[in-house]
């Protein structure tokens, strides 16, 4: 691994950890509220939305660097559905 993808591993980990932090905040007080004491009463939702947009870029990133391949992911989220829809209780995936 050079150090290019290196540094793209990175902030992939880093990215998905803002993804876990906002899921937390989210859990804990909902999709729609916010933190008091920012004033920009920027919401959970939106925080959210951003984290997962900076998540699609580094992926998008990697896959114009040929670190991974976007048939095989691809590929691999339909793969994906069938498994899923097996034990969600409360949601179906259609794709």
């Amino acid at each position: 691994m050079d150090k290019a993808q290196h540094e793209r591993l990175a902030v992939l980990a880093e990215e998905l950890g803002e993804v876990q932090q906002v899921i937390g905040k989210i859990l804990r007080h909902g999709m729609d509220s916010f933190n008091p004491l920012d004033d920009s009463e920027e919401t959970n939702r939106t925080k959210l939305e951003k984290e997962l947009a900076d998540v699609n870029l580094i992926v998008l990133h990697m896959i114009s660097q040929g670190d991974v391949n976007e048939d095989h992911i691809n590929w691999n989220t339909h793969n994906k559905v069938e498994k899923i829809n097996k034990w969600l209780h409360h949601n179906k995936v259609e794709l």
